[in-house]
């Protein structure tokens, strides 16, 4: 009797429906259940497929004779009912699940879903699945399977946060995503956050068809939402109107922006034969000793080029105040927040995943890769930041009736 199809698009809609009722993801009773039931007893069938063609190769006369149930324990999934095929001349052993095991183990759980994570087309781990265990699975049920996480991203989407963080990073990447049968541009917008133990977690991403310090507001709102009351310094890009978005929803906090971006933007007005000196000339102001010396390099600054090349000096002028804020803190502290380096960095580390991709087939694959290659990443992300100690004492002696209005870990 062939193996009915397990139906993904129903699973997906039963999963979602269970979550909102409060059903587990994981456990017997858990939503994934069914999923992992059906991947293992796929590829057991087709060990036994691949079993029997080795066996009629050597001359051997062998066949499928009937179906054997064992009851296994997943470290996620909880405790399910497992069928497997046997063979007449009982020569089958099978690999992915061994006749005695009982348990199943969370490295083959996730299996695929770690492949999907490093980068790997679905038609690359259709390949390799079938290359391992001699075993059919179209590209699309690979990105069925994938989608195992979706509710896991959801969930992680909307976790609750901390009260206050010391330092948040806010940047945007953009992406192409198939959308009714064009390509569209998508934002994905991200936010770094740096707890008071020093930690680093992503606490937010959210996707737009655009950046604009507008969604930014509603970015910044839903953090409020989910626990955030406040920030102490945040670092943003140049982009027009984010201090001012920052301010709306948190009117204490401290923003910075980034050094290297204003020092790019200053360079997009400035010709080839001049870019050499304009960065020689814009060092002293931003490796100053304090905030008055580095405005008065900039106001030299401004009588050597401020006539020739206007546009360049102007954004300093106008966000100095946003642009100084790292002088009132020691070297330590600078360095961490002059720039937006901390989410580029990871920024970088996605890139490497998903610069394989070309366009996405919907916002829900862009979500998900991006998801599932930040949960990688941070897993390297367990221990504080550089001279962290030293750091919390200069912001409790800075903030510190803040840090205390909600609690301190320090």
């Amino acid at each position: 009797m062939e193996k009915e199809e397990f139906d993904f698009e129903r699973f997906k809609e039963e999963a979602m429906r269970g979550l909102y009722e409060g059903k587990k993801m994981g456990g017997t009773d858990g939503v994934f259940a069914p999923m992992l039931k059906h991947l293992l007893e796929s590829m057991l069938e087709g060990e036994l497929d691949h079993h029997l063609q080795e066996s009629k190769a050597s001359g051997e006369v062998n066949r499928k004779n009937g179906k054997t149930r064992k009851t296994v324990r997943s470290l996620q999934s909880g405790q399910f009912e497992l069928e497997s095929g046997r063979d007449r001349n009982g020569t089958f052993e099978p690999k992915i699940v061994p006749k005695r095991q009982l348990i199943i183990t969370e490295e083959l759980e996730g299996n695929v879903i770690s492949m999907y994570a490093r980068g790997m087309s679905t038609r690359d781990i259709s390949s390799y699945v079938k290359e391992m265990y001699a075993m059919d699975i179209s590209a699309t049920e690979i990105s069925n399977i994938t989608d195992k996480v979706i509710p896991a991203l959801n969930e992680w989407r909307n976790r609750p946060l901390e009260s206050v963080y010391p330092f948040v990073f806010l940047d945007c990447m953009h992406y192409k995503v198939k959308d009714n049968g064009s390509v569209q541009t998508r934002a994905v917008y991200n936010i770094l956050g740096v707890n008071r133990d020093g930690r680093k977690d992503l606490i937010g991403i959210y996707l737009s068809e655009n950046e604009g310090a507008k969604f930014w507001l509603s970015v910044l709102t839903d953090l409020k939402q989910r626990g955030v009351e406040d920030i102490l310094v945040a670092c943003v890009d140049g982009l027009k109107g984010f201090p001012d978005a920052i301010e709306a929803v948190y009117p204490k906090t401290q923003v910075q922006l980034c050094i290297v971006h204003q020092i790019r933007s200053s360079l997009r007005y400035v010709p080839e034969k001049d870019k050499k000196a304009v960065v020689a000339d814009l060092k002293p102001i931003y490796q100053a000793n304090n905030q008055d010396q580095g405005y008065e390099k900039l106001l030299e600054f401004d009588e050597k080029w401020g006539k020739k090349y206007p546009l360049s000096v102007k954004g300093w002028l106008d966000n100095w105040g946003n642009l100084s804020t790292y002088f009132e803190y020691s070297p330590d502290i600078r360095r961490a927040i002059y720039t937006t380096n901390a989410i580029e960095a990871m920024h970088r580390q996605i890139r490497k995943v998903t610069k394989t991709k070309g366009a996405f087939t919907s916002d829900q694959a862009l979500l998900k890769l991006v998801y599932l290659t930040v949960k990688e990443i941070s897993k390297k992300w367990t221990m504080p930041i550089r001279n962290w100690g030293l750091t919390m004492q200069q912001l409790h002696i800075k903030f510190g009736d803040r840090i205390k209005a909600f609690g301190n870990s320090f």
